[in-house]
């Protein structure tokens, strides 16, 4: 009979048949370095768009407002990241994250909009 071992710590099993670990502790530091790698990358992104939420939510408080895109920036505001994008009939695009949008104008402005729930 093959002599079996907890995976995270080596150490001989006792026990259930199809046991895995040796305690939660094992179980709980193994599972955690396996979803790592792709975890942190989300809360990076997950960090930015807070961020950029936050960021919008501040700048309109009324639910339509317009501002400078250099307000933006200012406050670390990363156009690259948003959840979803809408276009309207007459071809304007906003950019939103989560309920909070944006839809370029000229001039370097931008309005800002808040999606009806």
């Amino acid at each position: 009979m093959e002599k079996r071992t907890c995976l995270e710590c080596g150490e001989p099993l006792k026990g259930r048949a199809d046991q895995k670990f040796c305690n939660d502790s094992c179980r709980n530091a193994y599972n955690n370095k396996k979803a790592s790698g792709s975890t942190n990358y989300m809360r990076k992104i997950n960090r930015i768009l807070k961020n950029n939420h936050s960021i919008l939510e501040e700048l309109n408080p009324e639910e339509k407002t317009t501002t400078y895109k250099s307000s933006l920036k200012k406050r670390g505001f990363n156009f690259g990241y948003f959840t979803n994008t809408y276009t309207t009939k007459t071809g304007r695009i906003y950019y939103f994250v989560y309920d909070q949008g944006y839809s370029e104008l000229e001039g370097n402005k931008l309005m800002l909009v808040k999606k009806e729930q």
